[in-house]
């Protein structure tokens, strides 16, 4: 099979679309041939070694020292079941499917094996393989920390960098929550953020939130640019910060602040489960949730895909296609 691979950290021109062998799934394991993945900010920051501040070390040791451990990147895929090992009973030969690999990686290729009661679900009828490929990045990490947030119906949650990919999942799964919307975002970007459900706006480069007098329940960082030093004052007497992007000092001081005041910061890697995958296919298929797709490349310029999302300046989610 065709997969794109790197065998040292660097820019996109550090990636290689090379025939390696398919994998052959095990006994618990279903073989997915995959027709759509996304290029996401994870994929950027594995590939580059970009990690927010203090990371940088403990990522080479999980990720690999002095080379890449796992040479194939991406965490999504959409595909049709090819084959199943032998106690597989949840899936069959021929199933639309739509999978998270989480920190496994290795979607940036033909075929993906992956275990049959981990994170993979059928595809909603209604959504494409592309729209289906990119819903599990985003939403899962909206998912939990919205969990973690102990978001509640009728409060006011404000998204900071909301045109993103945990940004535009963010907005629609905080509506469907029954939570008023602010969203905040460049002027180019303000439509986009409509058309997803937000009930207010607020252009960045014209308005500064932090200083309007207005203050929110939960204030959701995707982009690292709102640290509690900066907020605190723009949270309710109770309300939380969700540091989607924290250094290392954020996520250290986090605890403590939480402990001795009412406000609190809830930081660290968003959980995967299959449960919040399950979920997002369900709001999909009854057009709650629909991952927006800002671009879409085929296999053969994935490159090109890394470039984009390099510049920061993606809307939603980048896709790229395989033989579809």
């Amino acid at each position: 099979m065709k997969a794109v691979i790197y065998t040292s950290y660097g820019a996109p021109d550090v990636l290689q679309i090379i025939e390696v062998p398919t994998p052959t799934p095990n006994d618990n394991e279903v073989l997915i041939k995959i027709h759509a993945t996304t290029v996401t900010s994870a994929d950027w920051r594995v590939r580059s070694l970009s990690m927010p501040f203090g990371f940088g070390l403990m990522s080479r040791l999980v990720f690999g020292i002095k080379k890449p451990r796992q040479p194939i990147l991406g965490t999504e895929l959409a595909g049709e079941v090819e084959s199943i090992g032998k106690n597989v009973s949840k899936f069959k030969v021929g199933d639309r499917v739509f999978a998270f690999s989480g920190p496994g990686m290795g979607c940036h290729a033909e075929y993906k094996c992956l275990p049959e009661d981990g994170m993979v679900v059928l595809k909603p009828d209604n959504l494409s393989y592309e729209e289906a490929a990119a819903l599990c990045f985003g939403g899962t990490t909206a998912l939990d920390f919205f969990r973690r947030g102990n978001l509640q119906s009728g409060e006011k949650v404000l998204i900071n960098g909301a045109s993103g990919c945990v940004g535009t999942a963010m907005i629609q799964l905080a509506k469907h929550f029954g939570a008023d919307v602010t969203a905040v975002c460049s002027a180019a970007n303000i439509e986009l953020v409509k058309s997803l459900g937000a009930d207010r706006t607020i252009d960045y480069t014209k308005e500064d939130f932090t200083t309007n007098g207005e203050t929110y329940d939960i204030i959701a960082d995707p982009v690292g640019t709102a640290p509690f030093s900066r907020v605190k004052n723009s949270l309710t007497a109770d309300g939380r910060l969700l540091q989607i992007l924290a250094g290392l000092p954020d996520l250290l001081s986090a605890p403590l602040i939480s402990m001795t005041g009412s406000k609190k910061v809830i930081a660290g890697p968003a959980a995967e489960r299959v449960e919040d995958v399950q979920l997002l296919a369900k709001l999909a298929a009854s057009g709650e949730f629909k991952p927006f797709i800002d671009r879409s490349y085929p296999f053969d310029r994935i490159a090109e895909a890394h470039s984009y999302v390099d510049t920061g300046r993606k809307r939603g989610n980048v896709v790229v296609t395989l033989g579809v």
